[in-house]
């Protein structure tokens, strides 16, 4: 049999290792600023053109590189900062597999301009699919500059599958923010086909955060300063009536190093426990500084899930360090006893003063039966009472007149055997409402094959999804104009997906303008929402919009259509009164799909009336 293993070429295996190390643009940019950072930046440039199909440029002030490490860069494994395995588990700076550029110049057209600062004339290399075309002298300025154009253009398969350039862009503004909260005092602006979305100088945590999220979070934000011999966490947290029921404001970071932990958030919800409202989710900026031998970076390529060494009893520390910050800000209720002038008690000014018993004043003469009238009203001084004005005296005539016609029909429950119950039958009485709410979720309504359960929200969202969908084929955009428009401020993600999408919205009727600087303005919501909180509308609107699987360009108004009517609906814990319970009935039979959600669940079902006979037997 012949030999049938080989080694794969060079280029073949970096565009293999690409797979992992680049998704998408947005990790092009996430390995390049991170690489800027370890050279000792502390101003960085990020110009993208198409949400990087085109370009991605990353200048820097960094030390720059030699002639020689440019070009050794390149190579795969290739690093400055390991020399050994035991290295690995003392590095505090970002990159360090020496993967990145490598992987970078397999799929993409690569220039780097690059000069240390001590030297006359720096290095240009072009290199296109891993080959190498140019390397020469150049005259550039101090740092690093680079050129990513045309990405995966030797990989149509991985191109094709790259999102809308608004989806797109969101990644590479995530991962912006990501880096610029984990390194507040680098100055790093972000530029997108010319118009500026990021300007961030150098700063503080606070300001960073600010800056990022609108001067709205300022006033939300709790800081958490807690030092222990196994780990320091400082940052903030955020008050709980400021969380909202979406992602997007949390934030854990190691070393400076941004990473996802589920064991750790459900630490920080924990803390919050019967203080946040339902399906809230609490905003936190929290930095962890521990030795870097006590976690593993190395578990997963993007590097943003690590392990701890002793996470369980980081956990505890975590969770207390967010209880005491709420506690010490007064936001979970707690009686202090320390504070002076909480209980005002009367002292007396000298320890000889005497003090006496209150002093009671009563009528002991008073006897209610004293009066010929029964009736009495009381005068509203004193123990004394007097007779109400004939004017206000009861009418007692002709009481029996008010209940002609309305008493019970006792003939047919005398036809009933005197030891068996009434039965009650809610098909035959009409004027008793047959349907009823079960702990604010559910809606139970008797049928004649058995019991039929109804789920609200989906119910409601079927209702407000097919208005929707008649207001787009009709075209009849009813915008309800509001008496004050409301202003609103996003972060620079939901900004520029909110941009994308505001065509389609105002089709259905929001009436919606861009203010500058990430700020919008609702002049007008659609008459069929009947809504009193538009701003939670969309920013609902834009988590469910986020969350939609598939390409957005595709039936884009449909998939505003179905993510308007969940943000919408109504939500799970809130009360029906009867009227507003049959009428959402009715509107959902109504439906041309009563049976599904617009997202394909189930919205009723139907318990047979031979399965509660089982029950009982």
């Amino acid at each position: 049999m012949a030999d049938i293993i080989q080694l794969l070429p060079d280029s073949v295996a970096n565009q293999i290792a690409a797979g992992e190390v680049i998704q998408r643009p947005a990790s092009v940019v996430k390995e390049l600023v991170e690489n800027a950072i370890d050279a000792g930046a502390t101003q960085i440039k990020v110009n993208i053109k198409d949400a990087g199909r085109t370009l991605i440029q990353i200048i820097d002030n960094g030390c720059g590189m030699s002639d020689t490490d440019a070009r050794m860069a390149f190579e795969r494994h290739a690093t400055s900062k390991i020399r050994s395995a035991n290295d690995i588990f003392a590095i505090r700076t970002m990159g360090f597999r020496g993967e990145a550029l490598a992987s970078i110049a397999a799929i993409a057209e690569v220039e780097l301009r690059t000069k240390e600062h001590d030297q006359d004339l720096g290095t240009f290399i072009h290199i296109s699919g891993s080959s190498i075309i140019t390397q020469e002298p150049i005259r550039c300025d101090n740092g690093t500059n680079f050129q990513i154009k045309n990405l995966f253009f030797n990989v149509p398969a991985r191109r094709k599958f790259l999102k809308s350039n608004p989806a797109e862009l969101k990644h590479i503004i995530n991962e912006i923010q990501r880096i610029a909260l984990a390194n507040p005092e680098i100055s790093i602006s972000l530029h997108h086909n010319g118009s500026a979305i990021h300007e961030l100088s150098g700063s503080n945590k606070r300001v960073r955060i600010v800056s990022l999220f609108g001067k709205n979070i300022n006033q939300n934000l709790i800081p958490i300063d807690t030092e222990t011999s196994l780990v320091k966490l400082t940052g903030f947290i955020g008050q709980p009536k400021h969380a909202r029921k979406t992602f997007g404001e949390q934030f854990l970071f190691v070393n400076k190093r941004f990473m996802k932990h589920p064991f750790f958030h459900k630490a920080i919800v924990q803390a919050y426990e019967k203080i946040l409202p339902p399906d809230a989710i609490p905003s936190y900026f929290i930095y962890f500084d521990l030795n870097p031998a006590d976690i593993d970076v190395n578990i997963h390529p993007t590097k943003t899930e690590i392990k701890f060494e002793n996470e369980s009893a980081i956990w505890q520390i975590l969770q207390a360090s967010v209880r005491e910050a709420l506690g010490k800000f007064n936001i979970v209720p707690s009686i202090d006893f320390d504070q002076a002038g909480s209980v005002d008690i009367p002292m007396p000014l000298h320890h000889f003063d005497e003090v006496s018993m209150p002093e009671i004043k009563i009528n002991p003469n008073y006897n209610p039966f004293d009066s010929p009238n029964p009736t009495k009203s009381y005068s509203g001084s004193g123990n004394s009472f007097s007779p109400r004005p004939a004017t206000e005296r009861p009418n007692t005539s002709n009481w029996q007149s008010l209940y002609k016609g309305l008493e019970p029909d006792l003939s047919s429950q005398a036809e009933q055997p005197a030891d068996e119950p009434v039965q009650f039958r809610i098909e035959e009485q009409q004027t008793v409402k047959s349907s009823v709410q079960f702990k604010n979720k559910y809606i139970l309504t008797p049928v004649k094959s058995g019991l039929m359960v109804i789920d609200q929200k989906r119910a409601h969202e079927r209702i407000l999804y097919e208005r929707l969908i008649q207001v787009l084929e009709n075209h009849e955009v009813a915008s309800q104009q509001q008496l004050f428009p409301e202003t609103f401020e996003l972060n620079a993600s939901d900004a520029t997906l909110l941009t994308s999408i505001l065509p389609d919205l105002r089709t259905l009727g929001f009436d919606i303008r861009d203010f500058g600087k990430n700020s919008f303005i609702i002049n007008g919501t659609p008459g069929v929402l009947n809504t009193s909180s538009p701003i939670e509308i969309i920013e609902s609107l834009l988590e469910e919009y986020k969350n939609s699987p598939g390409n957005l360009q595709e039936k884009a108004r449909e998939t505003v259509a179905i993510s308007l009517a969940q943000a919408s609906a109504i939500p799970y814990g809130h009360t029906l009164k009867p009227g507003e319970i049959n009428e959402l009935i009715d509107n959902l039979f109504a439906c041309q799909t009563p049976n599904f959600s617009p997202k394909g669940k189930k919205i009723l079902s139907i318990m047979p009336l031979e399965d509660f006979e089982k029950l009982l037997k």
